[in-house]
């Protein structure tokens, strides 16, 4: 070998290949952990101490616990929608939450027209995966392939069965209308299965045309629907940690349908009712799912310049799964804080200082702003309507993240402007009818006092403003 000649060459090899090295450390890989249905008030960091979830609560330890963390609806489909987006769904249309055989209709699921944080990421050079309930429409023409994921693993519907019938391994506690024998409350058979009629209705049909998919095709799914993402999700991250990824994680616990594995409720065994037992079951093996995916990227070496986020698609329905959105008022499907305010951390080690609680307001469409404005060859959509939460997390800005935010589903509204909370739960009966509430979240954070009679100015103010706001978003698409 001519050494003279090779040794440039060689040289601009090394030089090409430092600089690819030096390019992907700035691009941060982006883990989104997203849970279902989890209350404000579950977590042991939010202050539970019933179910330990140390897993999670690593990464408020090792980043920033938010307490005034919202999402972008109160309930599974639309809150997703303004995650994946960055913008407030209802701007393009996208405000209620397609159930059942509603997912499958033409026309129900995210428009095209609406790009992703997957798509922003992939035509950046990033892998990007989809691991869990996507719900953002049931058909071919929304399937994720067609909104920037490069693999799918898991289900097109609200729901899924995390062990279908004959449900072993599991004690499975369903929704009925009515009971074995005509009896009221609960029924306790002698192999597992718990039927109860608290709910005044059937469980929903979750697992109808509604198959556990990877990619495009069915597969055959024999473990708990909990730890098979999470499986997927440590092959996914061993698989790509060459490279720069986003792990968009879906977990479908702690939705319903009620159903807690066997070594989870010999764990518990100490908690009485059957109900919260099987909750707390379900919570606590999603925090040890978390911990493997954590775990994985600790053996990948990937912990410091990954940016972990943590959050809920909307807060806990209580009556169905005991959860609590404590000290909050409301829940799922509410417009009080109950129904928007989540359990929400980020950790990025190699950035963010540890150990913080920020209080000023947040919301889910800053993921997608944060991941844009700190990763080199990233041009996210001018509509985005999040903010990179970084300068606020380092100290660099002082500021509020969002003075205002904005919420409508059909006549139910809600708007927060600085520390004042507009709701509206009641349907309008006139034009001039609007049944507003306004609360002062200062003092009243569990919005027990309404000032809507005493603080008129601040009201017509508030009304003014949401109004005003409303008036540019776009009507129901579905």
């Amino acid at each position: 070998m001519n050494m003279t000649r090779s040794t440039p060459r060689i040289a601009l090899l090394l030089t090409a290949a430092m600089a690819a090295m030096a390019s992907a450390a700035e691009q941060p890989n982006l883990i989104i952990l997203f849970a279902d249905d989890l209350g404000y008030g579950e977590l042991s960091c939010q202050g539970n101490p019933e179910i330990p979830t140390p897993h999670i609560d690593s990464i408020a330890n090792h980043g920033v616990r938010f307490t005034a963390g919202y999402v972008a609806g109160p309930n599974c489909s639309p809150s997703r929608a303004g995650l994946l987006t960055g913008r407030i769904p209802t701007r393009f249309g996208y405000e209620f939450n397609p159930i059942g055989a509603v997912n499958e209709q033409p026309g129900i699921g995210l428009p095209a027209a609406e790009v992703t944080i997957a798509e922003t990421l992939q035509n950046a050079g990033y892998t990007t995966g989809l691991i869990g309930k996507w719900h953002q429409g049931g058909t071919a023409d929304f399937h994720p392939f067609r909104h920037g994921f490069d693999e799918f693993f898991g289900f097109m519907h609200e729901g899924h069965y995390f062990v279908p019938p004959p449900y072993q391994g599991v004690t499975t506690m369903l929704r009925r209308k009515t009971l074995p024998g005509g009896m009221t409350g609960r029924w306790v058979g002698k192999k597992g299965l718990i039927y109860t009629d608290h709910m005044g209705g059937n469980e929903p049909d979750y697992d109808a045309d509604n198959p556990i998919t990877r990619g495009g095709q069915p597969v055959v799914e024999t473990e708990y629907l909990t730890d098979a993402l999470t499986r997927e999700a440590v092959d996914f991250i061993d698989r790509h940690d060459d490279k720069p990824f986003f792990l968009y994680l879906a977990y479908n616990a702690v939705h319903s349908p009620l159903q807690g594995a066997k070594a989870y409720m010999e764990k518990f065994s100490h908690i009485e009712d059957l109900h919260r037992r099987i909750f707390a079951a379900m919570l606590a093996n999603l925090d040890d799912s978390v911990g493997a995916v954590m775990k994985q990227l600790r053996q990948s070496g990937l912990e410091e310049n990954t940016i972990v986020f943590f959050l809920s698609d909307n807060g806990g329905p209580t009556r169905e799964l005991t959860s609590s959105n404590l000290p909050l008022r409301g829940s799922k499907g509410t417009m009080y804080e109950g129904g928007l305010r989540v359990p929400f951390m980020v950790q990025w080690k190699a950035t963010i200082p540890p150990g913080q609680v920020y209080a000023k307001p947040v919301s889910s469409f800053d993921i997608y702003a944060t991941a844009a404005a700190n990763s080199v060859g990233v041009a996210a959509p001018n509509q985005i309507e999040g903010v990179d939460l970084i300068p606020f997390l380092t100290g660099k800005d002082d500021g509020i993240p969002h003075e205002t935010l904005f919420w409508r589903q059909g006549d139910k509204a809600a708007l927060r402007h600085g520390n004042w909370k507009l709701v509206r739960m009641g349907e309008r009966k006139a034009p001039g009818d609007a049944r507003w509430e306004l609360y002062d979240l200062t003092k009243d954070l569990s919005e027990q006092t309404n000032l809507a009679e005493s603080h008129r100015e601040r009201l017509a103010e508030l009304v003014e403003l949401w109004e005003r706001m409303n008036g540019e978003m776009s009507p129901p698409l579905f």
